[in-house]
């Protein structure tokens, strides 16, 4: 099978109708891990949630209950259609210059490898296992600082992380999620993405700066995750309030995902 073989196979599976349906599936479940992610931040804004506001604690949450265990495994089958999708679609050639070419490609490319390690998550969850997504990120941050130019790494993650948030922010701010839909999803569904993709932009990177910080100080806890992103706004002056408003933008960019899940462009 030469290149053209391979790019005319990934551009078929890209249209194929049952992984057009698993991707749907996959920013359905997505959108209710950021409602839940939003209503555990929004408990820990008041001071009455041990659980930890990131991706563990929302699958950590649906895990509790038989119905939850339903829709972590509808979730792996999500993630797992979203995550072939884009690598499919990373294969398929775009029109355009050569460097728009590869950035597009990149950028499937690491949607890919995101939403495959969601779909593990959820399938870890699923099995009645679990992990600590803020430990992981402060074991991780630990092993690399103890590498050669590891303080340098962290940084460059830091701000790679960084930048992606301030995408997120004109995302959301100029309405570019809008390339993502096949058409125009309603009013209602329109202010969820803008306040929905400015605040995850805000949470990225507060979690961005924070690895600057790891790095910087040689300090692997600083590196905490969106769980310590959310909760260092709790420390700050009118924290409550601060915590209270990402709660409900990290729940409206869950809104947001169910309307993609309807009119996204897959």
């Amino acid at each position: 099978m030469d290149g053209h073989d391979v790019k005319l196979a990934a551009a078929r599976a890209s249209d194929h109708p049952a992984l057009e349906a698993a991707a749907r599936v996959g920013y359905a479940v997505s959108g209710l891990l950021h409602v839940l992610i939003g209503w555990i931040a929004l408990q820990v804004a008041f001071g009455s949630s041990g659980k930890n506001a990131d991706q563990s604690g929302a699958l950590g949450s649906l895990a509790g209950s038989g119905l939850g265990k339903v829709l972590l495994w509808i979730g792996v089958v999500g993630f797992l259609g979203l995550a072939v999708w884009q690598l499919a679609d990373a294969v398929v050639v775009y029109r355009g210059r050569e460097k728009d070419l590869w950035a597009e490609r990149t950028k499937s490319a690491s949607t890919a490898v995101v939403y495959l390690v969601l779909g593990w998550s959820a399938f870890t969850f699923a099995r009645g296992g679990g992990h600590n997504s803020r430990r992981q990120t402060v074991d991780f941050t630990s092993k690399l600082l103890d590498k050669p130019g590891g303080r340098l790494l962290v940084v460059a993650i830091g701000l790679a992380v960084l930048g992606v948030g301030v995408y997120y922010v004109y995302k959301g701010v100029t309405k570019k999620f809008f390339e993502e839909l096949q058409k125009h999803p309603g009013a209602s569904a329109v202010r969820a993405g803008q306040v929905g993709y400015s605040a995850k932009g805000v949470a990225l990177g507060i979690v961005g700066v924070l690895f600057v910080a790891a790095g910087l100080q040689r300090r692997a806890q600083e590196a905490s995750g969106l769980d310590g992103a959310l909760k260092s706004l709790r420390d700050q002056p009118f924290g409550t309030v601060l915590l209270v408003i990402m709660a409900a933008g990290l729940a409206a960019f869950g809104l947001y995902s169910f309307a993609r899940a309807r009119d996204a462009s897959v």
